[in-house]
């Protein structure tokens, strides 16, 4: 499916760096290299053999030097598009690069749009969905576990079980034509019990593609943890100290922080988004109480809750508004400032959260902060059960859908309503499959997939 435009694009991030890459693929794209690459010992881009390399320069339309640069060429069909790909590594300054690119443009190519090399590679049969959407998943990666799980979709792992999947849902089908077209063969018995035999194991393979993807997902995005508090409860402190920073302007100034401040760090492999917020208090200062606003807001869209008390102060009518806004979350409460001489009274918390983990820390002195990451790494399963993390609202439903027609189909089987019925859930489930993988798909939908990438991938 070999596209009829030439599409090129910046590969690289715009900054001061060694290399900058300008990338072309298409059926023009060797074409449009000729044009305007003049290699040093004059040979031309599309005499040299496939996966070499080329130095020389690019040059404008009179021939004046634009920079110096090295062409790498890859001939379709072995290249990431299944196109033939060239690619440019000039300089990398903003107007070197946007000089390169735009000579491109000039000579015939047209600008790529968001994730259009990887949608070519996905229409021209080089990578299926799932793997298309791994390649997002790898550029995003913030840790180890995280990098390593999008190779495995990259690598096909995924794509394997689920065309595992689909190949028991089609060994079932197949003995319910046979049921079905020869209906005098006394073969229903054995069939039946090898049909839902199928259907069990369909539905616990689809399982562990589930608990997969919930893991995927929690690695990519991470954990969603706000720090709530009032003001000068140490918030910013915390946030500054998790993530080795000075993130956080730090004052003995209540209502420093007016905004979400938000920074990555990595606790025991997975990511978590920890999120400093405004101190909640009564205020009449406007751009102050938008602050606050938000942090309430953050704090009931948050997966993980971290809820500061400072234990040099006694608990007032702001401490009993944070109460309300960790009630029935997942929270962790933090006593804070414990190098000072402890003046709060604990047994309003203690009362209230019976079941909360209440742990007493001090930035100054960085003790308890081992004791709150050791409990956060013990409550990483129960706040990823609890959260419905997948890769996308898209593959959650196409994945609930096909285990509620394999639930329907089992329970049609063990009612004994009539095997044809089953087919009919189970053919559903093999073409959401194919949604899923891509073989069955809306073009709308491939393109808001694609959409999300970044322009030169």
């Amino acid at each position: 499916m070999i596209q009829d435009e030439t599409i090129s694009a910046v590969a690289t991030v715009f900054g001061e760096a060694g290399i900058g890459i300008i990338r072309m693929s298409g059926i023009k794209a060797i074409e449009i290299a000729d044009k305007i690459f003049k290699s040093t010992n004059g040979k031309k881009v599309s005499t040299i053999k496939d996966r070499s390399i080329i130095f020389g320069h690019i040059v404008d339309n009179r021939n004046n030097i634009i920079d110096e640069v090295i062409v790498l060429l890859m001939r379709a069909p072995k290249s990431y598009t299944r196109e033939d790909v060239i690619e440019i590594q000039c300089h990398s300054g903003i107007l070197v690069l946007q000089k390169v690119l735009a000579r491109t443009l000039e000579a015939g190519a047209r600008l790529a749009e968001r994730g259009e090399f990887t949608k070519r590679a996905f229409l021209n049969g080089r990578l299926d969905l799932s793997q298309a959407q791994s390649i997002l998943d790898i550029i995003q990666a913030r840790t180890d576990d995280a990098l390593q799980m999008a190779e495995n979709k990259l690598s096909g792992k995924i794509k394997d079980q689920i065309y595992d999947l689909r190949q028991h849902l089609l060994q079932s089908v197949a003995h319910i034509e046979a049921v079905i077209d020869f209906p005098e063969e006394d073969i229903d018995n054995i069939v039946v019990d090898e049909i839902n035999n199928n259907i069990k194991q369909s539905i616990d393979k689809l399982n562990d593609i589930l608990e997969s993807e919930t893991k995927s997902k929690i690695l990519n995005s991470g954990i969603k943890t706000a720090i709530i508090g009032k003001p000068n409860v140490g918030k910013s402190s915390l946030l500054n100290l998790l993530t080795e920073t000075e993130k956080a302007i730090v004052t003995d100034i209540p209502g420093t922080t007016r905004d979400i401040i938000e920074e990555y760090v990595n606790i025991c492999g997975i990511p978590f988004k920890i999120i400093d917020t405004a101190g909640i208090h009564n205020s009449s200062d406007k751009i102050e109480n938008i602050g606050i606003t938000k942090a309430k807001e953050c704090a009931q869209e948050a997966d993980l809750i971290l809820a500061l008390f400072d234990g040099s102060r006694s608990l007032d009518s702001q401490d009993e508004e944070i109460f309300d806004l960790i009630k029935k979350r997942n929270a962790i409460i933090l006593i804070t400032k414990s190098d000072l001489p402890k003046v709060i009274n604990l047994n309003p918390i203690k009362t209230q959260f019976i079941s909360t983990k209440i742990i007493n820390i001090s930035v100054k002195n960085e003790t308890g902060i081992n004791e709150l990451k050791e409990d956060i790494k013990t409550n990483i399963n129960q706040i990823s059960s609890e959260l419905l993390f997948i890769k996308s609202a898209r593959e959650i439903d196409i994945l609930k859908r096909v285990e509620k027609h394999l639930e329907e189909a089992k329970n049609t089987l063990n009612l004994n309503i009539g095997i044809d019925f089953v087919s009919i859930d189970l053919r559903a489930a093999l073409r959401l499959l194919d949604e899923l993988t891509g073989e069955i798909v809306d073009e709308d939908i491939i393109n808001e997939i694609f959409s999300k990438f970044c322009i030169g991938k």
